[in-house]
């Protein structure tokens, strides 16, 4: 028998590593779902500029519940509850318990400040294995001006003890502003002294709301040394960090780990798994409450809806997904990045400022090797 001659694995030719990373790009690691947009905040940079609504068009539980049987067909991801504000939503606590009976990791981005005893109790009940609760100030002024409405901050905290008290582990976001920049290192340690398991870190991309305060999003030089700061708390806290809409951070990693000598260590699965930059359409996804499909919650492209399509042919097949899948599409200075298949780059940041989810993200001063050659 004539034995089959394959190429040497280490050194695969560029269309097969092509055909690799697109399909590793295509494994379903997160999905964010909007399941309200209903909300009793009013948070100066909300993607979806929600209010109390009521929305019409909202998935009902039946609704929901065959979404979660079309997910687990997709693929084993985390599902993010998300809204507005997840536990206006009634039904909340037997979707939850549905996805988790069907495998998924369910986890919750609620404000906290509607979190009771018992809420914290039925999110236990409900296999919940995480929430996520945002701080964007270390006091109450500077996190009740950015939510909207006066008591967030302790309302926030208050939700946050009944979790802890519950036994429900959580984790602090951060969305990074000229407003609070030079917060960042007492956010962090407020969110060591609440007992976080992790601190996740979110660039503002000006969509919904944020487009009325851009203003208040930091320069590219601002962005490179946040990021930088961010790295250098590796080693010095106990909490999990992950830098999530801030795709550099990614290439930041691998820089200042060649600088230290380091290998570049990875925890590609879990609540806090560390791949790559931009996930939009590759590893993550976004559904709305009407069932829209997005590459993220800030790229407002539709790529199908649940109730028309489900949602495994539209993760496979999407258009737009298959596009974001191939990194060899990003146009501009991405394109040519030697970066580019770990950062990639904001797609969303890129859409809103040229119309091209493709083109090179505004917000970068790093110049590609490839383009300093050309100069």
């Amino acid at each position: 028998m004539t034995a089959h001659r394959h190429p040497h694995p280490a050194n695969p030719s560029h269309d097969e590593k092509k055909a690799h990373d697109e399909k590793k790009g295509s494994e379903l690691r997160l999905v964010a779902w909007e399941v309200t947009r209903n909300c009793n905040l009013s948070c100066v940079h909300c993607r979806a500029a929600a209010t109390m609504g009521p929305y019409t068009g909202e998935l009902d539980t039946a609704a929901c519940l065959r979404l979660l049987d079309d997910i687990k067909e997709a693929g084993d991801p985390i599902v993010i509850l998300t809204g507005g504000e997840p536990l206006l939503r009634p039904d909340i606590f037997e979707i939850a318990r549905y996805g988790t009976d069907k495998g998924l990791r369910m986890v919750m981005a609620p404000n906290g400040t509607l979190i009771t005893e018992a809420a914290a109790g039925r999110m236990v009940e409900a296999g919940i294995r995480r929430i996520s609760i945002s701080l964007d100030g270390a006091n109450r002024e500077k996190h009740d001006e950015f939510r909207g409405v006066p008591g967030a901050f302790d309302g926030a905290l208050r939700g946050i003890l009944l979790a802890k008290e519950a036994g429900i582990e959580f984790q602090i976001n951060t969305t990074i502003t000229k407003a609070n920049l030079e917060e960042m290192a007492k956010i962090q340690d407020l969110a060591v002294e609440l007992g976080a398991v992790a601190h996740h870190i979110f660039l503002l991309v000006p969509t919904g709301r944020g487009k009325y305060i851009a203003d208040q999003a930091i320069d590219a030089a601002q962005y490179e040394s946040a990021l930088n700061w961010f790295y250098d708390q590796r080693g010095k806290t106990t909490l999990q960090l992950k830098a999530t809409c801030a795709p550099h951070y990614y290439r930041i990693l691998r820089q200042r780990a060649r600088e230290d000598g380091k290998t570049v260590t990875f925890q590609t699965h879990g609540l806090d798994a560390v791949t790559r930059g931009c996930l939009g359409g590759t590893g993550f996804c976004f559904i709305s409450h009407t069932g829209t499909v997005q590459p993220c919650g800030f790229l407002e492209l539709d790529c199908g809806n649940v109730t028309r399509t489900p949602f495994k042919e539209i993760w496979n097949h999407s258009e737009t997904f298959l596009s974001l899948r191939n990194y060899d599409n990003l146009t501009g200075k991405c394109g040519c990045c030697e970066y580019k298949r770990v950062c990639g780059g904001c797609r969303a940041r890129a859409y809103e400022a040229t119309g091209d989810c493709l083109s090179e993200e505004p917000l970068c001063t790093y110049q590609p090797q490839a383009k300093k050659q050309d100069h």
